[in-house]
């Protein structure tokens, strides 16, 4: 799926809609949930996750480039030189990085508000067990996991391993890294979880309430 093709439209509102049974209601329900599901945590969105992450961190190195050879205690002319050459590419590599991940949380949160409304319709058991996607779910909160560690571990280790002679630029690229490796993972940690939490809250089964004229057939599970 291109991530150019839209979204799946809002439910129409309840004085609008027009499906004339209620099996059609939940096809149509079954492939918008489907759709938005793989909009949040499908392998599509894992992979630009991913690159998002490898972007932000070659931005960050190439700026890193500079930072050492300006914290380091002898520099010369033509390391110099290379390193501002380096920042600058690094520069423009790293601001679309933070563009594409600031859009990326943007339109998770445009489906997770598109995906409350289609589960809010009704209730039907696969569907509603799909759409929790434990397997999806445990595969981003592991990765991010990985992530965090990864960061908190690079957050002492750089500083408590840095030399005299390393100088502090080697400590603020190493720190930085850390930092990208430690916000990224807690971001897929909230989106893992956070998505987990919503599916299973809003396809949760309803308290029985009293039959009325209005009730309609019991929702098969």
């Amino acid at each position: 799926m291109s991530p150019r093709t839209p979204l799946p439209p809002p439910p129409p509102p309840a004085e609008l809609q027009s499906w004339p049974d209620r099996e059609a209601r939940l096809a149509d329900r079954a492939l918008a949930l489907d759709e938005l599901g793989r909009r949040l945590l499908g392998g599509g969105r894992l992979a630009l996750f991913l690159l998002r992450f490898l972007l932000l961190a070659l931005g960050w190195s190439l700026i890193g480039v500079l930072l050492i050879a300006i914290g380091a205690p002898f520099t010369d002319p033509v390391t110099m030189v290379t390193g501002v050459f380096a920042a600058a590419l690094g520069v423009g590599i790293l601001v679309p990085a933070v563009w594409l991940t600031v859009r990326g949380l943007r339109r998770d949160r445009t489906v997770r508000e598109r995906l409350a409304l289609w589960a809010a319709l009704d209730r039907h058991g696969p569907t509603d067990a799909r759409l929790r996607a434990p397997v999806l779910s445990a595969c981003w909160m592991l990765l991010s996991f990985v992530m965090c560690g990864t960061g908190l571990w690079l957050g002492f280790a750089v500083p408590a391993g840095a030399g005299r002679d390393d100088g502090y630029g080697l400590v603020a690229y190493g720190m930085g890294i850390a930092l990208i490796l430690w916000v990224t993972g807690l971001t897929g940690l909230a989106k893992a979880v956070g998505h987990y939490r919503l599916a299973v809250r809003l396809t949760a089964p309803r308290p029985p309430a009293g039959r009325s004229a209005s009730s309609g057939l019991p929702r098969p599970e």
